[in-house]
Formats: C-alpha cells, structure tokens, sequence
C-alpha cells in the first residue's frame, strides 16, 4: 500500500500513529505530496488533492483520515483501536469527530494567518474558531484523568489534534490550566508511534 502524505498534515499522522500502533507500518510505503499544487497523480487517485490518501494494492484509494483509519483496523490481529460495536465504539469516533472538528478550526485559523493577505484577515472568524478549539481543550481536560490506560483511535486522534496546536499555535500556549490533559499527553507523547509520526519542528 502506498499514503500519500504531508509531514505537517495532523490527519496524516493520526494515520501513521495508526500504523505503527497495529504493527501495519512495515506493510505501507509513504510517499510526500503536496496536495495544494493539485498534481495529477494526487488527484487521480483523490479527487480532492487531499491527504491522507491510501491507495491499496489493487489502485484503489482509500480517504480520508476517518475512513482510512477504519479499513487499517480491519487488517490487524491485535486489539481493536476502534471497538466493533456499543458505547465503547460510540466514545471512540465521537472523540474522533471532535478532534477532527477541533483541527479543522486550527487549519482554517491557519490558513487566515498565514495564507490570507494581512489586509484581509477576519479576526472575528480567527476567533470564533480559536473558541471552539478552547471549549474543546477544556473538554479534553475534564476527561484526560480516563485516557491514561488507553491506546485507540479516539485518543489518538486526541494526540495528533494537540500536536499540531503546538506546531501551529493556534490558541497560544494550550496547556495553560489544563495541567491533567498536560500531563498525559507529555506521557502519550512519549510512545515510539508519536515519535515517528512528529511533525519537523
């Protein structure tokens, strides 16, 4: 399998955390695009020209994170990173949905800070957005304490949503009254898969 993929790009590397958590890294090759330069290769197999996207061993493309992260959860032996069925699965692809949710304001606050002409910068949308990345964080440390024993996709993607707050500083210095959600992540940080997986300084 070959992932096309962005070494900044958060989705990316909840995928590649994936990866190596399920033992599949050593069957996918990585390959680096760059999705807003819309080549054809990329768009061939993603019409978007987004990233992450798989394509399998039969050409076919698998995107984006949540999908991709799915069909990987279904070549592996070990325990499940996202349960089958129930309130357990349920928690999962909610904490995913809001990790992704909360990324998407960081890319778009991004994208008005650094790709939007100065001139035309909406700081009402910049900080509509940074809100809802707050009320996320502050979510996130009311339910840390639980994610200590955990390795699965919800947190995972938790892992990756926070990592790129501090590439990107989206919302300043995030660990600022959250000193349980600090802590753990200062530990989750620490697995050989969230190492791999770090984006360049």
């Amino acid at each position: 399998m070959l992932l096309r993929h962005s070494h900044t790009s958060p989705y990316v590397r909840k995928v590649v955390v994936m990866l190596h958590e399920t033992g599949l890294s050593e069957h996918v090759r990585e390959e680096t695009v760059d999705g807003w330069a819309e080549p054809d290769f990329l768009t061939a197999d993603n019409p978007l020209s987004m990233v992450p996207t798989l394509v399998l061993d039969d050409g076919r493309s698998l995107y984006d994170s949540p999908v991709i992260c799915e069909y990987l959860d279904s070549l592996h032996d070990g325990p499940r990173m996202i349960p089958a069925s129930g309130e357990p699965r349920w928690q999962v692809l909610t904490e995913q949905a809001l990790a992704d949710g909360a990324l998407d304001c960081a890319i778009l606050i991004m994208m008005e800070q650094v790709k939007r002409p100065a001139a035309l910068r909406w700081d009402w949308w910049v900080e509509l957005k940074q809100r809802a990345i707050l009320r996320s964080l502050d979510h996130w440390e009311g339910q840390a304490a639980g994610y200590a024993d955990r390795v699965d996709l919800g947190v995972i993607a938790i892992a990756s949503a926070l990592g790129y707050l501090d590439l990107r500083r989206g919302v300043g210095e995030w660990r600022d009254g959250r000193p349980v959600l600090a802590d753990w992540f200062a530990t989750f940080s620490r697995r050989p898969s969230m190492i791999a997986s770090a984006p360049p300084a």
